[in-house]
């Protein structure tokens, strides 16, 4: 073989990407492992600190989850935490906040109720904030800017201290893949530059061609965004799935309006989530509310029309497809979201209209007080599968059982990417019959 083969290369150097690469050095006997990295960093595009909302979604706030897929997550964000526990990471780039999903009206207040009682075993330090607590701990969510008292009820279901809340995923891709690469006794190379424009099946062994250079490899695993889909299709797999790309925008206070995250009671018709406020880490704490979801034909966000093409092809358009939008814009909810979500990226009404729904999180701020955050935001593959005409919540995986795998993982993607690394290091390790050490993987991030 020649000196460019190994034994997996993972495609892809965002936060999927370097958790996988650094499972596979860590817990495994898989001795030579490379990762690619189409740009000239790490993290350049949705694991980027300014392309998501920094939160670690364990399911406590996040209103969407069911208990089962909240028991699912809690553990896989439990990683992230004990992994930057174990590394001395906290208040470098993991921080604990102050964290809440609020209800606003009777209605919801009803739910975040009954909700608080579905969850309080699960999440044994939820905690129910009245209105007066709220005065106290978020006043901002009460009073207007006349300094009156809110009409409508509001409860809010969270937790003050002493739970993490918060991490650069960025900052923590580029950890991952230094500790995978100060492990003895492995050959863990990054390449980056190293943009892929094919891979084949070649026997046993796949080749992965770059605009440089040939690789080699027995095992592939491509979690590379949207394009994991494009290249699935280029050759011949995931061919029951689209693609339809949303990207993801926010705006910036210009001064500190919440002591922590507010998160609101989500429509379940919406895959999308919720408009909620976070303190963001990379802004001096301040506020940063989002995101809004505007539908774009192309892969990526900030990188020119280049991925323009790649969109259309991965959109995979048929019949099928045909039937999913049918079936979304007919609904007059997914409909006006989806239209307002459009005006929300045009000039003069955009900031106007944003800080309308902003107001139902805090009734004070002023058009002065927020402003377009300029290159924040990235884009989540929302996968459309043809076979049950459904746009797909969550992620989604190809794996033909050839070698390869094929991942498109939208939110909660950083906040599971031990855990989906987890799942994928195994598939590795059956297929090539290595060795994975569950023991000392439990023992680091799970126990």
């Amino acid at each position: 073989m020649s000196k460019n083969h190994y034994e997996v290369i993972v495609i892809g150097g965002g936060i999927s990407g370097a958790a996988l690469f650094y499972e596979l050095a860590k817990y495994t006997d898989i001795k030579k492992i490379a990762l690619l990295e189409k740009y000239d960093s790490l993290a350049t595009l949705n694991s980027k600190g300014t392309s998501n909302s920094q939160t670690i979604h364990c399911g406590d706030i996040e209103t969407n989850y069911t208990v089962e897929k909240a028991t699912n997550v809690k553990r896989t964000a439990k990683m992230v935490e004990k992994y930057c526990l174990q590394y001395g990471y906290e208040n470098k780039f993991m921080f604990a906040h102050q964290k809440m999903a609020i209800g606003v009206g009777d209605t919801e207040v009803a739910y975040m109720r009954k909700r608080y009682e579905d969850f309080k075993e699960l999440f044994p330090y939820l905690e129910v904030f009245e209105k007066e607590k709220l005065k106290e701990i978020e006043p901002k969510l009460v009073f207007d800017e006349n300094g009156r008292e809110r009409p409508e009820s509001i409860v809010g279901v969270g937790v003050q201290s002493g739970e993490w809340s918060t991490v650069d995923f960025g900052a923590m891709t580029e950890t991952l893949v230094q500790n995978a690469k100060n492990i003895e006794g492995k050959e863990t190379d990054l390449f980056l530059n190293a943009k892929v424009t094919s891979i084949k099946q070649l026997g046993n062994v796949h080749v992965v061609q770059t605009e440089k250079e040939t690789f080699t490899a027995d095992f592939v695993v491509v979690n590379a965004g949207a394009h994991s889909l494009y290249l699935a299709h280029q050759m011949g797999h995931g061919k029951d799935f689209g693609c339809l790309p949303v990207a993801g925008s926010f705006y910036l206070t210009t001064k500190k309006i919440l002591n922590g995250k507010v998160y609101m009671v989500q429509n379940p018709k919406l895959p999308f989530a919720a408009l909620h406020g976070d303190p963001d880490i990379l802004a001096n704490g301040f506020t940063r509310f989002g995101p809004t979801a505007l539908v774009l034909p192309k892969l990526e966000r900030y990188h020119g029309n280049a991925t323009v093409i790649d969109f259309f092809k991965t959109l995979n358009f048929d019949t099928n497809i045909l039937k999913i939008f049918k079936d979304l814009l007919g609904d007059s909810d997914i409909r006006n979201y989806i239209f307002r979500n459009f005006l929300f990226e045009v000039p003069h009404f955009n900031k106007k209209l944003f800080l309308k729904d902003a107001r139902k999180i805090v009734p004070s701020l002023q058009l002065e007080d927020i402003e377009y955050a300029e290159g924040f935001g990235g884009v989540r593959p929302q996968v459309l599968n043809k076979k049950t005409q459904k746009l797909m919540l969550g992620e989604a995986s190809v794996n033909p059982g050839t070698g390869i795998i094929f991942n498109m993982t939208p939110s909660p993607g950083a906040t599971s990417c031990l855990g989906n690394a987890e799942r994928d290091v195994k598939l590795v390790c059956e297929y090539l019959k290595k060795e994975f050490n569950q023991e000392e993987f439990n023992k680091d991030l799970v126990d």
